[in-house]
C-alpha cells in the first residue's frame, strides 16, 4: 500500500490546487467578502434562493425516487419495464434543447421566474438517475425482510418507511447528494428560467461579478464568491462520504 501514497498524494495536491489558490486570491484583500456581499441584491439574497431551490430538488427528488425505486423493485404492473426504460431515456435528451419548451410550460403553470417551478425542472432531470439507483438499491434488499415485517402486522407502506428506507439509507444520501451538487451548482438553467435578480441563485450571481466596467474584473470578489459556492459542497461530502461510498457498494450499482 505504501507504494501508492505518492500517487494518492499528487493527485490530492492536482485536485485541491484551484481550490487553495481561490481561496487565497479571496484573502488576499480582506474586502473582496464585504464587496461580494454587497453586490447586486446582496450574496445573503442569492444564497438563499440556492438553499431554498436545493432543498426542494433534493426533498422532491428523494421522496419521488424513493416511491418509484420501491414500485419498480417490488411491484409488477403492465408497462413496467416500457415506463422504466422511458424515464431512463431523459438521459438522452440534450439539456440545453429542452430548456425553452420547459420555459414555455412553466409559464402555462404559472411557474415561471419561480423558484419552485426551477426545482421541479431539476427533479425532472435528477429522476433518472436517482430511479435507477434506488431500483437497484431496493431489490438488493431480500424480500424476507419485508415479509417478515408484513407477518409481524406492519402493512406495506409502514414497512416501506419503518424498515426498507432504513435499509437503503446510503443509497439515499447518494441520490440526494447528487441532487444537492447539482441544483446548487447548475447555471444553465437559472439563467433560462429566472429572469428577476432578485430570484437569481449563487452561480447567475457570482458569473455577473466578472462583468465589470469596461470589462474589467475584480478577481479577488468574484473568488469570494466561488469560495461562497464551493464549502458547502465541500463540508457536505466530507460528513456524508461513508454513507456515499456505501450507497455504490451495498447494490446500488446491483443490475
Amino acid at each position: 500500500m505504501m507504494r501508492y501514497y505518492p500517487t494518492v498524494t499528487a493527485l490530492a495536491i492536482l485536485f485541491l490546487f484551484p481550490l487553495l489558490w481561490s481561496g487565497w486570491a479571496s484573502l488576499e484583500e480582506p474586502s473582496n467578502y464585504l464587496k461580494m456581499a454587497q453586490f447586486g441584491e446582496g450574496v445573503g439574497t442569492y444564497a438563499t434562493n440556492s438553499v431554498l431551490v436545493s432543498s426542494m430538488t433534493v426533498a422532491g427528488t428523494l421522496i419521488v425516487s424513493a416511491l418509484g425505486g420501491y414500485a419498480f423493485a417490488r411491484f409488477d404492473f403492465p408497462g413496467k419495464n416500457l415506463l422504466f426504460l422511458a424515464t431512463l431515456a431523459i438521459l438522452m435528451v440534450p439539456y440545453a434543447t429542452i430548456l425553452i419548451p420547459l420555459y414555455v410550460l412553466l409559464g402555462y403553470l404559472g411557474l415561471q421566474n419561480s423558484l419552485l417551478g426551477l426545482s421541479l425542472v431539476f427533479v425532472m432531470f435528477q429522476l433518472p438517475f436517482a430511479l435507477f439507483m434506488m431500483r437497484n438499491a431496493f431489490e438488493a434488499i431480500p424480500r424476507e425482510l419485508e415479509e417478515a415485517a408484513l407477518v409481524d402486522g406492519c402493512g406495506t407502506f409502514r414497512a416501506f418507511s419503518r424498515i426498507l428506507l432504513h435499509a437503503v439509507r446510503p443509497a439515499l444520501v447518494t441520490v440526494g447528494l447528487f441532487a444537492f451538487l447539482a441544483s446548487w451548482n447548475d447555471f444553465f438553467a437559472p439563467l433560462i428560467l429566472l429572469n428577476d435578480g432578485a430570484s437569481f441563485t449563487l452561480p447567475v450571481a457570482v458569473v455577473s461579478m466578472t462583468q465589470g466596467t469596461f470589462g474589467a474584473i475584480d478577481y479577488g470578489m468574484l473568488q469570494a464568491g466561488v469560495m461562497v459556492m464551493a464549502l458547502p459542497c465541500l463540508i457536505l461530502f466530507v460528513i456524508l462520504q461513508r454513507h456515499y461510498v456505501r450507497g455504490f457498494m451495498s447494490g446500488a450499482l446491483r443490475g
